[in-house]
């Protein structure tokens, strides 16, 4: 009896498990098929969806004035499917394209995928006679079609290769170091188009396709439902003027050198000017051999960017500097008068500019541009306090400026000579020449825009810039910050070393040809020595005098003096800029009679 006990007790046991192991199946099923039916037909079906990219529109430039300057627009784009394409047909194709044998071949085996079925762009920006070329022939062209892409537009008043920058088809190695990218993307690789990449590239969408097993499109998944949109890419508000950026351009038209202009309260640069300039509608495909070679190969360099890259001795633009560390060490005040006897002996006869000069204040040596001057006060200040100064000021280091091209130049100083040359290598000899902006000393035409901005505005401002920021959903600016700069240089020496640059341009200077009916100019000439060829010139200024809006700099390559190519430009700029800004000031001689009153 005990055995069918048992007997019975095993089996209610059995039963029970396989009841269970059936409920457990079947929720499993009932979960699989209503609850999270979704999610598995999503998965189940994941082997015959394709996923599209959808790429967004890149962001817009504007200027300061939200005038459109950089935008896209449409153009068409060759494309080719291998699993339908005859090779037969390259040499018509490579004909329509105007290149090369054996062009197609190479496209469609360095863009080789895994599947025949995704087209390969071959040309981007194909002519409208070649797309009607392929709709009238497309029954003779299998595997031939054409799709709508966009590409950089250019304003025609404005040139800007140097400030906007270019766009350039992503690298594998790009692509291995940001999965954002894929092949066939571009990519900012200069300016401003580099430097706020992931701000103007937006955010890309999908869009899936249902195609069959082999991969051929035979519809939408879920009639669009889980596609996600692309959101474009921010559109910049730069800081520059388009009337005063094309005035600078033209300015500088037959000739190779750099300008750039400043906001001097702000940071802001107004003008921003590399020449000789190069078409940017070259870049916005992909750019064929032949142009990169002849723009490589161009003496005159127009690839490189001067006004960030270009490094020469600032001449006599730099003797404010000197003037600015003597003043603020106590070394000299507005009354102390050094003499010149038309030059300086220093082991050598160093040669004054402008004659016998006699007993001369920081003023007039300033208006004059006295060489023996400023000779003689660079001994005075020293060559680790002068350099020190020039550090306050921007020199010897990058600005900071918000494209990515941009060099330190050359601030010398005791470490500096010592490694160059050894302790005991170099002499006070050196640092004479220092005093005038010549010798090892170099710097950038932004660098001294920087420096002129910083002076016009009594030793304060910020990073200069370009970007001022974005525009919101709004179309309202959000602004971008950026460093302050404070020199730490008292007003009372601001105010002399300026009005030294007043008389250069409004007194005996030499700059007189700068001034403006109404508007008080203030500036300096220099002259960069050129062991090459001709000397360089410089000009630097601001306006107007008593409350400036508008710093600039100005560098013309092999022009000799800076008073006759330098100037002239930034004159026209300041011109153009200032125009309908400020009420015209009347000349008054009461005003005339304070110059004179106030000790200088």
């Amino acid at each position: 009896m005990s055995d069918n006990l048992g007997t019975d007790l095993r089996r209610k046991i059995i039963f029970v498990l396989v009841v269970g192991v059936f409920v457990i199946f079947m929720f499993q099923l009932f979960q699989m098929q209503i609850v999270k039916y979704d999610s598995y037909n999503d998965k189940s079906a994941e082997n015959s969806i394709k996923e599209i990219v959808q790429t967004p529109l890149r962001g817009a430039f504007y200027d300061r004035n939200l005038n459109l300057l950089v935008n896209n627009k449409p153009s068409f784009t060759l494309l080719i499917t291998p699993q339908f394409y005859n090779r037969k047909l390259n040499k018509y194709i490579e004909t329509m394209l105007n290149t090369e044998p054996g062009f197609v071949d190479k496209i469609l085996k360095n863009n080789r995928t895994f599947s025949p079925y995704i087209p390969i762009r071959v040309q981007r920006d194909i002519s409208f006679p070649v797309v009607a070329w392929i709709e009238e022939n497309s029954e003779k062209l299998p595997g031939v079609s054409y799709t709508i892409e966009l590409e950089r537009s250019y304003v025609d008043s404005v040139q800007g290769s140097h400030l906007f920058g270019y766009v350039k088809e992503v690298s594998r190695k790009q692509m291995e170091q940001d999965q954002y990218y894929q092949m066939g993307d571009f990519i900012g690789n200069t300016g401003i188009e580099k430097t706020y990449e992931k701000y103007l590239r937006g955010i890309k969408g999908k869009k899936f396709i249902l195609v069959d097993s082999k991969r051929k499109e035979i519809g939408r998944f879920q009639e669009g439902a889980k596609d996600i949109n692309s959101i474009k890419g921010e559109d910049l508000v730069l800081s520059i003027d388009a009337d005063a950026q094309r005035v600078a351009e033209k300015g500088f038209e037959g000739k190779s050198g750099a300008l750039v202009a400043i906001e001097p309260e702000t940071g802001e640069i107004l003008a921003f000017v590399s020449s000789p300039q190069f078409d940017l509608n070259n870049f916005t495909t992909v750019t064929s051999k032949d142009i990169w070679t002849d723009l490589n190969t161009n003496p005159e360099k127009p690839l490189f960017n001067r006004a960030t890259l270009s490094v020469n001795p600032p001449g006599s633009t730099f003797k404010i500097l000197a003037a600015i560390a003597a003043l603020e060490e106590g070394i000299i005040d507005e009354n102390t008068t050094l003499y010149c006897g038309g030059g300086f002996n220093f082991g050598r006869f160093f040669k004054c500019h402008g004659g016998n000069h006699g007993s001369i204040n920081v003023v007039h040596a300033i208006e004059h541009s006295c060489n023996s001057f400023f000779y003689q006060l660079i001994l005075r200040i020293g060559l680790d306090k002068w350099s020190e100064y020039g550090r306050r000021f921007g020199f010897g280091h990058k600005t900071g400026i918000d494209i990515l091209e941009e060099k330190p130049g050359i601030l010398p100083s005791s470490e500096y000579y010592d490694k160059r040359y050894g302790k005991n290598g170099w002499t006070k000899g050196f640092v004479v020449s220092l005093g005038i902006g010549q010798g090892e000393l170099s710097v950038t035409p932004l660098q001294l825009a920087n420096y002129t901005a910083l002076i016009a505005n009594n030793g304060k401002g910020f990073t200069p810039h370009l970007v001022k920021g974005y525009l919101d959903a709004n179309k309202k600016l959000v602004p971008f910050k950026f460093n302050p700069i404070d020199t730490k240089v008292s007003q009372k020496t601001m105010d002399i070393v300026k009005h030294g640059m007043f008389l250069v341009v409004n007194g005996a200077g030499t700059a007189t040809s700068v001034r403006l009916p109404g508007i008080e100019v203030a500036g300096k000439t220099g002259t960069a020595q050129n062991p090459h060829g001709n000397d360089h010139a410089w000009f630097i200024g601001f306006a107007p005098f008593d409350k400036p809006k508008i710093a600039v700099a100005v560098f013309v390559e092999n022009a000799g003096f800076g008073a006759t190519w330098a100037a002239p430009i930034a004159k026209a700029v300041i011109q153009e800029y200032l125009k309908n800004k400020i009420t015209p000031k009347i000349k008054s001689d009461s005003a005339e009679v304070k110059v004179v009153q106030a000790g200088f």
